[in-house]
């Protein structure tokens, strides 16, 4: 059993935050609050190798797996700037092409994914179904040899700032009669699809939308992989990643808090001159929160070197206990680091309640923390499904 990284893991560790740094909260939030997009940290990432880690070397990328894109992913969080689209575009999308997609598929999108100048978001959610993709509405069917698709999608990240958009639909078996899952690249301006933006309560330069599918006609190679059967292990395999670097995103940014409220509470004297932080009641809390963000990062590790060791179900169940716990540990530290600055904690300034409604969404999605707790239940447990 290793808790250490390897020397080019560290490496990595150091160089992304120190590009973190560089930015910084109030670049982050200052994107936000305009309406505007990391576009130059995207980039700079990019430039740097950053966002292609997990990419084979033969495209362009690190060679590396969601080990080392997790890493990414909790810096740059670290650092105040959590970037969404580092799990939907590097973590889902070119997971799920390079692993099931076919070799021209890999050809054209994974070098583009590698170095930042291509973005691919994902789109399963829909508001009848929520991510349950035996309900799904969207629905392709074939017009001779292209794919039409009809439907409607939500709470999609980032679509306005990408060239494709990768949706699961349902398709009809032409063996069973049944429907089952098909996962299509649809260029995000093609004809049929529309977008609405989804007004959120979150700051964040990352923006949430309604998709509209209606008869949008696709070429026979837009389906991923070489045929059907290769829909619901596509699928699936964008799941562990999914759930790693959103937990990964989600230490990194309980740590970020941490350390903005400690440095503040050390440095913070009322009542004869001690640091509020010598207190109990300020220092404890604190303390507490520290811990459950460590024992999140743990069970990160744990479970991107299962996922890195094609240990898939076994990944499958430690991703979700580390996106539980982190999801919770970072919701814990920015509220601690709120009631610790008091005041000071609500202002734009100080940089941790501009975290305060991204962190309660982490409880929620990708996965809820009941969903969690059903698949735990059931598949650790050896309960009866509930629902």
């Amino acid at each position: 059993m290793n808790f250490d990284l390897t020397p080019e893991q560290d490496q990595l560790r150091d160089a992304v935050r120190a590009l973190g740094r560089k930015y910084g909260h109030s670049y982050f939030v200052a994107k936000a609050k305009s309406g505007g997009h990391t576009t130059e940290l995207w980039q700079e990432a990019g430039r740097l190798g950053y966002l292609g880690v997990n990419i084979p070397t033969e495209y362009g990328g690190g060679g590396g797996g969601i080990t080392e894109l997790a890493i990414v992913c909790e810096e740059l969080a670290a650092a105040g700037c959590p970037l969404l689209l580092l799990v939907v575009s590097p973590a889902i999308a070119a997971t799920v092409i390079n692993k099931h997609g076919t070799d021209e598929q890999r050809k054209r999108h994974l070098p583009g994914l590698a170095d930042g100048s291509q973005k691919i978001v994902f789109a399963i959610t829909e508001p009848d179904a929520g991510s349950n993709f035996h309900r799904l509405g969207t629905v392709a069917r074939r017009d001779g040899d292209d794919w039409l698709l009809t439907g409607r999608k939500c709470y999609i990240s980032g679509v306005d700032e990408a060239g494709h958009v990768l949706v699961v639909a349902r398709t009809e078996d032409s063996s069973t009669g049944k429907l089952k899952p098909a996962l299509f690249i649809v260029p995000t301006d093609a004809p049929g699809l529309e977008l609405s933006k989804l007004d959120m309560e979150i700051l964040s330069p990352e923006n949430q939308f309604l998709l509209y599918l209606d008869d949008v006609r696709l070429p026979a190679d837009a389906l991923v992989g070489e045929s059907l059967d290769a829909g619901l292990p596509a699928l699936f395999s964008g799941l562990n990643p999914e759930r790693i670097t959103v937990a990964a995103m989600g230490a990194g940014t309980g740590r970020y808090a941490i350390e903005r409220a400690s440095e503040y509470t050390a440095k913070r004297t009322v009542w004869g001159g001690k640091s509020i932080g010598s207190h109990q009641g300020v220092a404890h809390p604190l303390a507490h929160a520290a811990v459950q963000v460590e024992l999140a990062r743990l069970m990160i590790h744990k479970a991107a070197t299962l996922y890195d060791a094609g240990r898939d179900l076994e990944a499958g169940v430690a991703g979700n206990m580390a996106k539980y716990a982190a999801g919770e540990a970072a919701a814990l530290a920015v509220d601690t680091a709120v009631q610790a600055l008091g005041g000071a904690g609500m202002t734009t300034e100080y940089g941790v309640a501009t975290l305060l409604g991204a962190v309660r969404a982490g409880r929620i999605a990708p996965v809820s923390r009941e969903m969690i707790l059903n698949f735990v239940a059931q598949h650790v447990l050896g309960q009866d499904k509930s629902y």
